[in-house]
């Protein structure tokens, strides 16, 4: 599933292709995603231009005068960029086509179909994105939020800094990096953690994403670039995915469970547990 990284690197890799740009023509082969696509949205998005293209967690949002487009790639989605040439080349999960008065269109591609979308008039107050917590790499961020937000929560860490109402974007992969960085077992419950605690896994959280953002990414199985190319944070990766393997930093064996529906790696030596 593509992660705060891998949409902030896609949103990198087609805002200069476009902000300023006007929308000539939308052509959507698939209205059934994950929620369906209001079935005028072609005639809304003609001849309008995209004024601002923002995240907001896994959110891209195409800011224009008159409204918002919403985009989640949902499991598997991806936008890419193509020349007028290259698009006539129609694929299987080829969805939507936003097609750019200067020739580029804009293509969301989608397996799954567990994406979005969605059109609304404004954004900050839209359901999907009016109650999300703060960005994990801004200031607002910081170990005195994690653990005036901690204090109650009993269930365990990993679940809570996974939980976008809390903060956004830390997704399962990165979630398990951070956790291995900073030391701390993903079982441990969440007001176990200190004041120390909290500040060191904010420090490794905005650093595990920033290095990711600036490698374009982690690809292990449908990410790609805008530009088609793959992410390559996967070779930094110290736990996830590494189950059986020696940890790279103490040798021993890395460990696996499932908490829900999600696969947790984790260092039994590296990472200190208060939970067996």
């Amino acid at each position: 599933m593509p992660e705060l990284p891998e949409v902030e690197t896609t949103k990198r890799g087609i805002e200069p292709y476009v902000v300023g740009n006007e929308i000539t023509k939308v052509i959507i082969r698939n209205f059934s995603l994950r929620w369906p696509i209001e079935a005028d949205l072609a005639l809304i998005l003609e001849g309008i231009k995209i004024t601002q293209l923002a995240r907001r967690g896994k959110y891209l949002l195409f800011h224009t005068d008159s409204g918002c487009l919403i985009i989640h790639l949902g499991m598997s989605g991806k936008l890419r960029i193509l020349q007028k040439e290259q698009a006539e080349t129609i694929l299987k999960h080829d969805h939507v086509d936003i097609e750019f008065k200067d020739g580029y269109v804009l293509r969301y591609n989608d397996p799954r179909r567990f994406g979005a979308v969605l059109w609304t008039d404004i954004s900050d107050q839209h359901q999907l994105l009016k109650y999300l917590g703060p960005e994990p790499l801004t200031d607002e961020f910081d170990d005195a939020y994690l653990w005036q937000q901690i204090q109650s929560r009993s269930s365990s860490i990993k679940t809570v800094i996974m939980n976008s109402k809390i903060v956004v974007g830390v997704g399962n992969i990165y979630a398990n990096e951070a956790l291995f960085l900073a030391g701390i077992h993903p079982k441990t419950m969440a007001n176990q953690l200190t004041i120390q605690d909290c500040g060191k896994l904010v420090s490794t959280i905005k650093t595990v994403l920033d290095k990711a953002i600036q490698a374009g990414g982690t690809t292990l199985k449908d990410f790609r670039k805008a530009d088609g190319k793959p992410g390559y944070f996967a070779q930094e990766l110290n736990v996830y995915g590494r189950e059986g393997k020696a940890c790279l930093h103490c040798g021993s064996e890395i460990k696996h469970y499932k908490e829900t529906q999600r696969a947790t790696f984790y260092c039994p030596l590296c990472q200190r547990s208060t939970k067996a």
